[in-house]
């Protein structure tokens, strides 16, 4: 049986008469790092505060550590770290001063600030002011105050957010040895599944407060494989996406003749070929490939997803 770190169970949450979470069921594996994923407004900040203790539930349950966190609040979060957006630091001290200043009220052995120091890699510049620090330096740095209790579980709000590509690979490694030389389980949220993907190993998909998603990224890439593009060169295709979309269907442009439509199998471009040479649209080619995941992930995601059929017993999803 796998052993969860977190779970809630039909979480909701509604400021005033607008409703946040709508029912949100999550399992996060130990020893995961799992991507908590979607587009900005979905619920993800939301979601990680109440994590946190940092606002109740309407309704649902959250444990963590199989502990109800309402209940147990304090023993809990003593083993979970966090960092949520831009990390609280004083740029007129350095790296080193910021730690001790944490290390002194927490409570902490001294030695932990320099073996914090050296997981984040700021070993060679502890010395330095903050406010001379890049933005991917005061991240690590974010990091590294999280890490000083030495939490069994870390929890991260677009820790990436505002980084350029150097210091995207720099967190990524980051995190990555976290995981497996530390062995700490991280919770991890973004918008950027392109990025994710590169890091996790666990993720879930939401979407207006509830699951579009989750399982480990080797089953997301499963549903990415068996979900067909098809792409369609036409004589026309002005005309083309007009048929398309009186049809209830999304079309994508291409470039040159060509238009994309993700379908469910291959048998419906027989269907999808007659209704535009019906319609005075000539189909020069037919093209299947196969979804990328950053293409699934928008599927998923979409404020409003348009699913249309051109023959009852053929949909097709877009």
């Amino acid at each position: 049986m796998q052993d969860f770190l977190i779970q809630t169970q039909h979480l909701r949450y509604s400021y005033g008469r607008q409703e946040i979470l709508k029912g949100l069921d999550l399992q996060i594996p130990k020893g995961s790092i799992y991507g908590f994923l979607g587009p900005n407004g979905a619920g993800k900040t939301t979601t990680i505060r109440l994590l946190l203790g940092l606002l109740h539930p309407t309704g649902g349950e959250i444990k963590v550590f199989g502990k109800r966190l309402q209940q147990n609040r304090l023993e809990v979060l003593r083993q979970v770290g966090a960092l949520i957006e831009t990390p609280s630091l004083y740029k007129h001290l350095t790296a080193r001063e910021n730690l001790e200043v944490m290390r002194r009220l927490q409570g902490i052995e001294k030695n932990r600030v320099e073996e914090v120091l050296e997981i984040v890699r700021l070993s060679a510049d502890a010395d330095r002011l903050v406010k001379h620090y890049s933005l991917g330096m005061c991240q690590r740095l974010g990091i590294a105050l999280a890490l000083l209790p030495n939490p069994e579980l870390l929890i991260l709000d677009e820790p990436t957010n505002g980084l350029d590509p150097s210091g995207i690979r720099e967190m990524r490694e980051l995190l990555k040895d976290l995981n497996q030389q530390h062995g700490k389980t991280i919770f991890l949220s973004s918008h950027l599944l392109s990025e994710i993907e590169k890091t996790v190993t666990h993720l879930s998909i939401i979407h207006e407060g509830k699951v579009a998603f989750e399982g480990a990224i080797q089953e997301l890439q499963q549903v990415a494989i068996h979900a067909n593009v098809l792409e369609v060169e036409v004589t026309n295709t002005l005309m083309a996406k007009e048929v398309l979309l009186n049809n209830g269907l999304a079309v994508e442009s291409l470039g040159g003749d060509w238009l994309r439509v993700a379908v469910q199998n291959k048998s419906e471009s027989a269907a999808l070929n007659q209704l535009l040479v019906e319609q005075g649209v000539s189909v020069t080619g037919l093209v299947f490939a196969q979804q990328s995941l950053e293409e699934l992930f928008l599927s998923m995601t979409e404020t409003s997803p348009t699913v249309g059929s051109i023959s009852s017993s053929s949909p097709i999803l877009v």
